[in-house]
């Protein structure tokens, strides 16, 4: 697998966008008046507890008070709050933990009013964007993430992640970072960690402690509430989270981020800072890459699949339901059963890359088509989750139903990526829908791929295909031109017949003896 990443600037905001293979696979927009993106710390202060939900409202800035829940105060909240306190006073200059003596831990099922009062000052965490109508919701459990681990202050205890399979490189590891930690601070050991050498890992130690105390120093004096740490740039945090040998290229076209983003790669892999690369072009970045076409595809309520497959996708306050469709596809099974199985697994496929690019977050209920055995029902759903495995939001499927249901459940952080694909009807009382819109023309031009595809196969000899003047021409100009592909691919030539008076997306297929095809 070969993935890249393109960065392209606005005036206003930054999209980021990942494409695996060629296809996007995540599509991030980071603006600049972004004050609370998760990983954030705020030095804050409560505003009012809230016993009836065991929770307090926190102001960090936002014009709704951030939620804070008992269950993510964390264990050792009772610390927290004293060392902001002999810190934002003035008292306490050594911020390493080193000496500092800790506090007993709460009771995880007690009271919040036990451990917080109201216009105390505290630390938290953005776990989850302001979203609609709600504030963000915050911890006071704070951890910094790094490349290989991530700090936790006010603990001490190691842990490794669990995708790292080898029992002996856990232990391996957990050696190597407890000879090394600081005291006062845990440490979670990250996937990518496995098969690192102690310097490598030391020097991730380091950079997080340095940041630790960069924020410490921010906290005397400081007004309530401010931002004291701040999580990298999306640009930055995906090359963390997910760097790998895999990364081939990183397209930036903004100058000052491309010289950030190639320092930060120098830092974390020497040998890879090659790949980053400056895009100076006057064609945009995203025309030229094809991706602009995919974003054009890839959202709205109908999503087109490979081989004519389709999903609907629907949104309502309470979930999301994806409805899998076989479309018009031939059928090289024998069966309706090895039919059903092919479709489901294409469209899994099309549904993990769906739930990353949205960033769905809540529960998804995915209908697809009936499999009769159980054999076919195991299959779909472990590929289902291999295809959801590379996945950074959590998540859990559970298995089919006997109705053909799988149920999804998937962290959501942020609000999810939501892009208007419908496009104002450029005919006068044309064939819009009622808000006088209709789908993006770049659909309608891949609807006519597959049709054509699919005519060939079912063996159509001569096909006309009769169309607007505008999609005529954008079918059959320049070279090599739409209709070239499609005869270098089948060895079978389509004529394009524009037609005046149809609508700007209308089209319709002809036989050889001008009979409709349907």
């Amino acid at each position: 697998m070969n993935y890249e990443l393109f960065i392209r600037s606005g005036s206003q905001e930054v999209d980021f966008a990942l494409l695996k293979d060629g296809k996007l696979l995540e599509l991030h927009k980071e603006e600049e008046e972004n004050n609370f993106t998760v990983g954030d710390i705020f030095l804050a202060k409560i505003r009012k507890t809230v016993p009836g939900l065991n929770a307090a409202f926190v102001n960090v800035g936002y014009e709704k008070d951030g939620f804070l829940h008992y269950h993510d105060l964390g264990p050792k909240v009772l610390s927290q709050l004293k060392f902001v306190k002999s810190v934002t006073s003035g008292k306490l200059k050594d911020y390493s933990l080193n000496n500092f003596p800790f506090e007993k831990e709460i009771d995880k099922h007690g009271n919040l009013n036990d451990a917080l009062k109201s216009n105390q000052s505290i630390l938290v965490q953005i776990v989850k964007e302001p979203i609609s109508t709600k504030g963000p919701r915050i911890s006071s459990e704070l951890s910094i993430a790094g490349r290989y681990i991530v700090l936790v202050p006010f603990s001490d205890r190691v842990s490794v992640s669990q995708k790292i399979e080898s029992n002996e490189e856990k232990d391996r590891l957990k050696r190597l970072i407890t000879s090394i930690k600081p005291k006062g601070f845990g440490v979670i050991i990250r996937t990518v960690a496995e098969g690192k050498k102690v310097a490598e890992l030391d020097k991730d130690l380091q950079n997080l402690t340095e940041r630790w105390t960069a924020m410490c120093k921010k906290l005397h004096g400081a007004h309530h509430p401010s931002k004291v740490l701040s999580e990298l740039n999306r640009g930055a945090s995906i090359i963390r989270d997910m760097f790998n040998d895999s990364f081939s290229a990183i397209h930036i076209d903004d100058e000052t981020l491309y010289l950030q983003i190639k320092d930060y790669v120098q830092e974390i892999a020497p040998k890879k800072d090659n790949i980053v690369k400056f895009y100076d072009s006057n064609v945009p970045m995203f025309e030229k890459f094809g991706i602009e076409r995919q974003i054009k595809t890839s959202f709205g309520k109908t999503v087109s699949g490979s081989k004519g497959a389709y999903l609907v996708i629907e949104h309502t306050e309470a979930m999301h339901v994806i409805d899998v469709n076989s479309g018009n596809r031939s059928n090289k099974q024998k069966t309706q059963e090895g039919t059903a199985l092919e479709v489901n697994l294409i469209a899994a496929t099309e549904v993990a890359r769906q739930l990353r690019l949205r960033d769905m977050g809540g529960i998804i209920v995915v209908d697809f088509i009936d499999l009769a055995n159980a054999n076919h029902r195991k299959q779909l759903y472990n590929h289902l989750r291999d295809e959801m495995k590379d996945d950074r939001a959590k998540h859990k499927i559970l298995p089919p139903s006997k109705f053909g249901l799988i149920q999804i459940t998937r962290q959501r952080v942020r609000p999810e990526m939501n892009i208007k694909t419908r496009e104002e009807d450029p005919n006068a009382n044309g064939s819009g829908d009622e808000n006088g819109e209709i789908e993006a023309p770049i659909i309608v031009i891949n609807r006519i791929n597959e049709e054509v595809k699919r005519l060939f196969q079912k063996d159509y000899k001569k096909i006309t295909l009769n169309t607007h003047p505008f999609i005529a021409a954008f079918l059959t100009k320049g070279f090599p031109s739409v209709r070239t592909k499609w005869f270098l691919e089948h060895k079978k030539w389509v004529k394009i017949q524009p037609r005046d008076a149809y609508t700007y997306l209308e089209y319709h297929f002809h036989d050889k003896d001008g009979g409709l095809i349907k």
